[in-house]
């Protein structure tokens, strides 16, 4: 089995999420670093798979590629995303990237070639249909396929094995330096079958539990979702059939639909789905709920059913968002999740519930489905394994009700939803339902229980600033060096807070200026220290000699301490002589 049974996801629409510019000004921002403030969050939803849309530099919205081996500059750099990728992994949350390989930018490299070269350019079979008959849309004297009519998105040719070459090699990129989990494949209907079965052997042979699922919706999920091409994908079936059975209070359309793909017999037995109820291309589940008081139940059945949840930002407090003719923005805000204006909190608390839930049953990582009883406004369903029986009920009306079903056992039956409950079963049992409410009631004998007290646990990124332009903005040639980013006063005397020693200062204790070598080979040259602003903390300064002289800062503390490498204790950093 995958570690994808064992999950919940989160998926950010990262240029969104962080408040970017719609258009890429290519300058540098460390945007994305807000995520460190988000891990305590993530972890109370017991959240430990992230999915982040495009995060690799574009023009506009990310899906128009200019470079698929760097960082927007909107978001960071590599290595501040290598830092928040460390980061995530060291608190247990694995990380997904969005694979664009359908369309690139009409600012990417090598169609840039085309415009400027021509027929002479070796990259003019890298593109769809690219040919000098005509002119395209946006007056190139050549013409050439737009994915879906968008000539902003230029079709590549993935039979072209020079294109096939340089996106694996992209990707092999991204997991040898992100050390990444996992794909989601844009339009993966429209992507070549034969290359999604390459992509999907060469990154099993490089990380065997890697798991890649393509955005599919329409058609049958089998063609994409089987042992030679994707993972999984994405069940819109389900996302649809989640929402309409809600507003229409028909049950039985979603009973339907789950019978359909995943009861005995059904068509999507062996296939792990991802589910969702909302994401950055369709209206947010609160704004597409004719009555906000079904978002309980909606989010029950999406943890419940087969296939693994996922949470798209914000709409754990039920923001809304809806899209329209002329753009998808909306839906994709500038947030701050620890300050979200009129929080729905019933529900992130629910779904926080939903969550440890989740991890802690058996039968809903891993059982098979069946429909136990199926009205208009209320609903049983069953998820079962050899150890274990869960029945998931749902009273969609608007006053407390009863619904019944054969138990087929002689039991107790555990709400681990509603502070884990106890009621004694046997055979058929009516069980009473207040309005707008779920259980989740586990067969048992009794001593079963889900506890929502643990404590959280954040470990902090390892580098406090990811690159010393949030420290200091340059290093003045001169015998005082002091970081411009200062809250000093600037008609003031009073001394700085953070003054960068040169060489003619005395260095703090026992690091000194001067070449160390990292444990893991690479070398850098400490050129000062400095106090952090805020907090007092003694900092390193110091340059990496192998990439292009970039600047970093770690707390001093940090930097002298020892590692432990089979079994020895070794220094973090060496000094060179």
């Amino acid at each position: 089995m995958s570690y994808i049974n064992e999950s919940v996801i989160y998926n950010i629409y990262p240029l969104g999420f962080c408040g970017a510019p719609r258009e890429n000004d290519f300058k540098q921002e460390y945007r994305l670093d807000k995520i460190y403030d988000c891990i305590e969050h993530f972890k109370k939803m017991s959240i430990n798979v992230l999915v982040f849309n495009p995060v690799f530099e574009s023009t506009r919205h990310g899906y128009d590629t200019i470079d698929y081996r760097r960082i927007d500059s909107r978001l960071g750099d590599n290595n501040s995303f290598k830092a928040i990728c460390d980061t995530l992994h060291k608190n247990g949350i694995k990380v997904i990237l969005d694979g664009v390989f359908n369309h690139v930018g009409r600012d990417f490299f090598a169609f840039k070639d085309v415009q400027e070269k021509k027929w002479d350019s070796p990259y003019c079979s890298w593109f769809a249909q690219l040919n000098f008959d005509g002119n395209s849309q946006y007056g190139d004297p050549f013409w050439y396929e737009g994915w879906a009519g968008n000539y902003d998105l230029v079709k590549l040719n993935l039979k072209n094995p020079d294109v096939i070459r340089y996106l694996l090699d992209s990707v092999c990129f991204w997991i040898d330096e992100f050390d990444i989990d996992g794909l989601r494949i844009d339009v993966a209907d429209c992507v070549d079958i034969d290359y999604l079965k390459t992509l999907e052997r060469t990154c099993k042979s490089k990380k065997p539990n890697f798991w890649i699922y393509g955005e599919i919706i329409h058609g049958d999920y089998n063609r994409w979702a089987n042992n030679d091409t994707l993972d999984s994908v994405t069940n819109y079936e389900c996302y649809k059939g989640i929402y309409s059975s809600h507003n229409d209070h028909n049950y039985f359309e979603i009973a339907h639909s789950l019978n359909r793909q995943f009861a005995n017999g059904g068509i999507y037995q062996n296939i792990y789905t991802y589910n969702f109820v909302d994401n950055h291309d369709v209206n947010r589940i609160a704004s597409s709920l004719k009555d906000k008081k079904h978002l309980n139940n909606v989010y029950t059945m999406l943890y419940t059913i087969p296939g693994v949840p996922s949470i798209y930002y914000g709409s754990e407090f039920a923001v809304e968002g809806t899209r329209t003719r002329e753009s998808d923005y909306e839906l994709r805000p500038c947030l701050d999740l620890n300050n979200i204006e009129n929080a729905n909190y019933d529900l992130y608390n629910h779904i926080c519930k939903l969550g440890k839930v989740r991890l802690a049953l058996e039968a809903l990582k891993y059982g098979k489905f069946e429909n136990v009883n199926i009205m208009n406004e209320k609903l049983i369903y069953k998820r079962f394994t050899d150890n274990q029986t869960v029945f998931v009920a749902f009273n969609l009306t608007d006053h407390d009700d009863k619904i019944g079903f054969n138990t087929g056992c002689n039991a107790k039956l555990t709400d681990v939803l509603n502070n884990n409950e106890v009621f004694d079963v046997n055979g058929y049992y009516e069980i009473a339902m207040p309005a707008y409410s779920t259980r989740i009631l586990v067969v048992n004998d009794g001593s079963f229980r889900v506890n929502f007290d643990e404590d959280i646990e954040v470990i902090k990124p390892e580098i406090i600033e990811q690159n010393t332009n949030e420290l200091v903005e340059d290093i003045p040639q001169s015998e005082e060096v002091i970081s411009e980013k200062t809250d000093v006063d600037e008609n003031t005397n009073n001394e700085p807070d953070n003054v960068i020693c040169n060489e003619n200062q005395a260095p703090l204790n026992d690091v000194q200026l001067g070449r160390y070598r990292h444990y893991k080979g690479n070398e850098y040259e400490v050129i000062g220290f400095a106090k952090h602003s805020e907090t007092g903390e003694k900092l390193v300064i110091y340059l990496s000699l192998y990439e292009d002289n970039q600047m970093w800062a770690r707390p001093y503390s940090m930097f002298i301490e020892t590692v432990e490498i089979d079994g020895k204790q070794i220094p973090r950093f060496a000094k060179v002589n």
